[in-house]
């Protein structure tokens, strides 16, 4: 299989088999926005636990102080998770992972690579009329999200191109 240009210079492409390539993405402003929002928030919360020993009547302890620390992480955890979209595909299929959930379809189940003028991400559109969104590719992340739709629709396009040809066979 040939493919060229796919997974351009901020595409990350995987292991390159005799197959074909393997290619990645992930959301890109979107993910730098939540590592800043989740460094801020551990911080703010390490800043509030270790500064607060008494408020009015109340007496923070350790315990406490260790607990308000805890939250912080728990919460930029919380804030990461949306930094957790990633698209992979290779000549056999794409595989989807959404902040909760992900799917692995087979290029014959893809009718279209869609990212339209007012979506704020890709979608799959499947031979059974069903959408999948694919929230790591984001219309804020432009050319990326450009070259990320140019090479799953490339390889899609390849695969497709092969289907007849192992019928045959």
């Amino acid at each position: 299989m040939a493919v060229a240009a796919v997974g351009g210079a901020r595409g990350r492409l995987g292991e390159v088999s005799s197959e074909g390539q393997r290619v990645s993405f992930r959301p890109q402003r979107t993910r730098k926005v939540c590592i800043a929002a989740a460094v801020v928030v551990v911080v703010l919360f390490a800043v509030i636990g270790t500064a607060l020993t008494e408020v009015g009547e109340g007496v923070f302890r350790k315990g406490d102080q260790y607990a308000m620390i805890g939250l912080g992480v728990v919460f930029a955890l919380g804030i990461m998770a949306v930094a957790r979209p990633r698209v992979e595909a290779d000549a056999d299929g794409v595989r989807v992972r959404n902040i909760i959930g992900g799917y692995e379809l087979p290029w014959g189940a893809v009718r279209a690579i869609n990212i339209e003028r007012n979506q704020p991400w890709m979608s799959l559109e499947l031979e059974n009329d069903d959408t999948v969104s694919v929230l790591a590719v984001q219309a804020v992340d432009r050319a990326y999200a450009l070259e990320a739709v140019q090479a799953l629709r490339a390889l899609r396009t390849a695969a497709r191109a092969e289907e007849p040809a192992a019928a045959v066979s």
